[in-house]
């Protein structure tokens, strides 16, 4: 397996947790999003950068930023169909 390239992350997420209101966290599954999804959904699906120019920005290549993205989609999907909490990964400092 090949090492993973860096990939640069311009965004700093204020919060790291949301979920379903009135259900306690205790008793909801989770959904983990890495940073790098957060970021290919604030290129492209916030900011409305195509996927070229959001890739080369996160310094990735674009089929990357594309299995990046849909990953992120899917899971957002799974945690609002099915109730679940979605916990975003912090930065590293």
């Amino acid at each position: 397996m090949r090492p993973k390239k860096q990939r640069r992350i311009g965004y700093c997420p204020c919060c790291n947790y949301f979920k379903p209101r009135g259900i306690s966290l205790r008793k909801l599954d989770e959904i983990n999003l890495a940073v790098d999804e957060i970021e290919a959904l604030r290129l492209a699906d916030l900011n409305n950068i195509e996927q070229i120019k959001a890739a080369k920005k996160m310094n990735i290549s674009q089929s990357t930023f594309q299995r990046i993205l849909t990953l992120a989609h899917k899971k957002i999907a799974d945690a609002l169909l099915s109730g679940k909490a979605i916990k975003i990964e912090k930065i590293d400092d």
